[in-house]
């Protein structure tokens, strides 16, 4: 950890800054620097308890809101996509999600080194998640598992692969991945901003906003820029509720990438 704190420490800072604006003293922000390495740690110890928690117990740290939006549309054998930035304890959204009976399938970013990998990927899978890994074939994979009725999640407020759609995040402009709107404007699947923040004793709060208003037309480039924009927009107001449990811990701006490498 204290590696990882003194590698990490400037750029966190940078993130941070970027999202409480310049009026927070510098003494507040490194307050709020610690926080977040803090909710970190917190995050993994709760993550690696998950596989031997009890449904009941799960049922009692875990409240969500907006879930009934996401019922509705399971109930009519459609697909639909949770959208979510790396904030809080999603993890928990998720096992909570295959208790209700609707295991999420989703995509993860390869971990070095490869041991660490498999045993992030069985840990996963244990949950009940459907993990896949980016490649050629996982647009269409996912998009098969929304046509068959189920529920995707994307964690989309990094663009790992680099082709992403230019947006302008927290007053600078980068790039996102566009996934999540390509997958709604090409299966007709309702795509909900989603947030899971921890809570106190190892709990967590999830949100589920009403789905985007998508509609698509005859040119999927502009549709797929515009969706995630407004996708970019909700992200920042979920980040801004609590900072502290943003887990970007890479650049994230085209500045930061050369300045931090």
């Amino acid at each position: 950890m204290s590696e990882m704190w003194r590698d990490r420490r400037p750029i966190i800072r940078a993130n941070l800054r970027r999202v409480v604006g310049p009026e927070l003293s510098d003494a507040a922000l490194e307050r709020l620097v610690i926080k977040a390495f803090d909710s970190y740690a917190k995050y993994w110890v709760e993550s690696a308890r998950l596989v031997s928690m009890r449904p009941a117990e799960v049922f009692k740290r875990f409240s969500i809101e907006g879930f009934d939006r996401v019922e509705e549309e399971m109930a009519q054998h459609r697909g639909a996509i949770l959208a979510l930035p790396h904030l809080g304890f999603w993890d928990l959204g998720g096992v909570w999600l295959t208790l209700r009976g609707y295991p999420m399938t989703t995509v993860v970013e390869p971990l070095e080194p490869p041991d660490l990998f498999e045993w992030f990927r069985a840990q996963r899978e244990a949950l009940g998640l459907r993990i896949h890994t980016f490649g050629r074939e996982t647009s269409g994979r996912l998009a098969g598992a929304l046509r068959a009725g189920h529920l995707v999640g994307l964690v989309a407020d990094r663009d790992l692969v680099g082709n992403g759609v230019e947006v302008e995040f927290f007053g600078e402009v980068t790039t996102l991945p566009g996934g999540p709107a390509v997958l709604a404007l090409r299966t007709g699947a309702p795509l909900f901003p989603s947030v899971v923040y921890q809570r106190p004793g190892g709990k967590g709060h999830g949100v589920i906003l009403p789905p985007l208003e998508i509609e698509r037309s005859s040119d999927l480039r502009a549709d797929v820029t515009r969706v995630t924009r407004m996708l970019t927009a909700v992200f920042e107001g979920f980040i801004r509720e609590a900072p502290e449990q943003w887990h970007m811990f890479q650049p994230n701006w085209p500045s930061d990438r050369e300045r931090y490498g």
